[in-house]
């Protein structure tokens, strides 16, 4: 935990493909902040929006904490899904206790997929270029 007594901020760090998440959370009613924006508004999509909430509905921490998240890289998808795991982070940071129930809910794992590198004599990383016999 890092700042003063009254702002007391716990810090998580997520990421997934290229994306990466700067997650701080503390003690609080319950807002959510994406790049200074609602999460609502950042998140468009219902399915991104239930991603990010995940580990907050889950530890029943939904309006007893606040959330401010930082977040770069990739697409909005792969950005819900680093806020997911540095949210987690921060959550098992802030409450030791919850540790078990976000692990066996999959919430602290990365997925470490990651887009394969573009190979020599191919259009792209598998796809090659037509082949004619003659």
């Amino acid at each position: 935990m890092t700042g003063t007594a009254a702002t007391q901020y716990t810090w998580g760090t997520g990421r997934r493909k290229t994306a990466v998440a700067r997650v701080r959370i503390r003690e609080g009613t319950g807002q959510f902040f994406v790049n200074g924006l609602e999460c609502n508004v950042y998140f468009p999509l219902e399915v991104q929006q239930i991603d990010v909430r995940s580990p907050l509905a889950l530890t029943d921490m939904k309006a007893r904490t606040d959330v401010w998240v930082n977040v770069k890289g990739s697409g909005k998808h792969s950005q819900s899904g680093a806020v997911l795991l540095g949210l987690a982070r921060a959550l098992k940071e802030f409450r030791p206790d919850l540790e078990a129930t976000l692990r066996e809910a999959g919430l602290l794992t990365r997925d470490s997929r990651m887009v394969e590198r573009k190979h020599f004599g191919h259009k792209k990383a598998r796809k090659s270029f037509q082949f004619s016999k003659r």
